[in-house]
């Protein structure tokens, strides 16, 4: 009895060195596999985690020419033909100063990017409203008239697998358009 449980207890452990030679054979055709799915699965992760940081930039970067044009907008609505008269103001705001303004407005962007595309005339920037002041026709500045700022800026992903997937290796305008009565 105890000779025929020693020999079953040899041949389970050949059987088991058998099993595991046979394993090892199997693993041994398959070496490089386990890399390649490693290296495939390790990019396409890597370009899923730079893609959302991408987006946080272009979220970061719309919410900053959302508030330039704010900014630009509340400057030259303070910044009225009649601001000069109390003293509140040396000189009333023009398209120029807008523009300058804007493309000065700390976004913690690239200013040269940025720019405003309504600040190339009057009548895009004090648009002249139905119903409004009749001075408006007159006078664009005056207190009582809109004034518009549409602030434009050019972003550009980093990461070039996700710039080719959304817009084809192109900048996206990001814009943001903000309008006031001029108050003052």
């Amino acid at each position: 009895m105890i000779r025929e449980t020693i020999s079953r207890q040899a041949i389970n452990r050949g059987n088991r060195r058998g099993r595991a030679t046979d394993w090892a054979a199997a693993l041994r055709g398959e070496r490089g596999s386990s890399l390649v799915e490693y290296a495939v699965i390790f990019t396409i992760f890597m370009t899923m985690l730079l893609g959302v940081a991408d987006f946080g930039r272009l979220m970061y970067a719309y919410h900053f020419v959302s508030g330039a044009a704010r900014e630009a907008t509340r400057y030259a609505a303070v910044n009225g033909s009649t601001c000069a008269n109390d003293g509140s103001c040396t000189s009333p705001a023009t398209t120029s100063t807008i523009k300058t303004f804007v493309q000065n407005v700390p976004i913690g962007l690239d200013s040269t990017l940025v720019s405003c595309p309504t600040c190339s005339s009057n009548a895009n920037t004090w648009p002249v409203v139905t119903g409004g002041p009749s001075v408006c026709t007159t006078t664009y500045n005056a207190p009582g008239c809109t004034v518009r700022v549409q602030v434009s800026y050019a972003f550009s992903f980093v990461v070039p697998i996700v710039s080719k997937l959304v817009n084809g290796g192109s900048a996206i305008t990001l814009t943001s358009t903000s309008q006031m009565i001029i108050s003052h």
